[in-house]
């Protein structure tokens, strides 16, 4: 589709970049280091770049115990929004969740990110829950692929 570059951040440089991405758009939850080394152990995570310039990053959180649901999560920074790239993204991961044997596809995404939950509504999710963590004051938003 795009010239995108999709790789799992597997050094410091790619995982720092995964970091920014994620600490970009969800402010209110920012990540160190160590905790996003922690969830490429956990997760099946990539970063993407346009060239050499960083567009976006992925997570994918497997089914945990034997269960069937996935979490696919697909985040863009904002001037690389409406180009495809969070389509990819979403693609590669839904594929990814599928191929671990995932049946039931969920994501979550924080209220305050309109795009986020437009991008999420337009590929056929639906809210389930909206909830704050301990300490929170935006509300956080879990849907599920209908």
């Amino acid at each position: 589709m795009t010239d995108l570059r999709v790789e799992r951040p597997l050094d410091d440089k790619v995982l720092r970049d995964w970091q920014h991405v994620h600490n970009t758009i969800i402010p209110t939850h920012l990540l160190s280091l160590d905790q996003v080394r922690d969830r490429a152990r956990r997760h099946h995570l990539e970063v993407a770049y346009l060239g050499d310039e960083l567009v976006g990053c992925s997570t994918v959180r497997p089914p945990a115990d034997g269960g069937a649901t996935a979490t696919v999560i697909s985040r863009v920074l904002p001037a690389h929004r409406r180009r495809g790239f969070g389509a990819e993204l979403y693609e590669r991961g839904l594929a990814r969740a599928r191929e671990v044997g995932a049946e039931v596809i969920e994501t979550v995404v924080l209220s305050s990110n309109e795009d986020g939950l437009r991008f999420a509504h337009g590929r056929g999710f639906v809210e389930i829950e909206r909830y704050l963590l301990p300490g929170d004051t935006i509300p956080w938003v879990d849907l599920r692929l209908a």
